[in-house]
């Protein structure tokens, strides 16, 4: 169950509580909904978004790294991808697509 404290994106246990909720769909059937709030996804894409734009343009990354095709939005594949090469950020990712 998600562990939502506060729901003020900047907060530490709210990024935390949703990724737990996010993580919940790991051992359901693919295409199960997860529940989240339209203001929680609105307030998880614009933290997303300044994490992004706060980035230079050219990333310098350390190896290991697991480079990864398009997975076309499918967030199934996405946890399937993380059961066998590991969760960030014990497991370094690049993403194509």
């Amino acid at each position: 169950m998600m562990r939502q404290n506060n729901n003020d994106p900047r907060d530490e246990s709210w990024i935390d509580g949703i990724i737990d909720n996010l993580l919940s769909a790991r051992n359901k059937k693919p295409g199960t909904p997860v529940d989240i709030s339209v203001q929680d996804a609105t307030n998880l894409c614009n933290q997303a978004r300044e994490v992004l734009l706060s980035q230079p343009m050219l990333l310098e990354l350390g190896a290991p790294i697991k480079i990864c095709g398009d997975i076309h939005g499918q967030y199934t594949d996405l946890l399937r991808l993380f059961e066998y090469g590991g969760f960030p950020p014990e497991a370094n990712y690049l993403f194509l697509g």
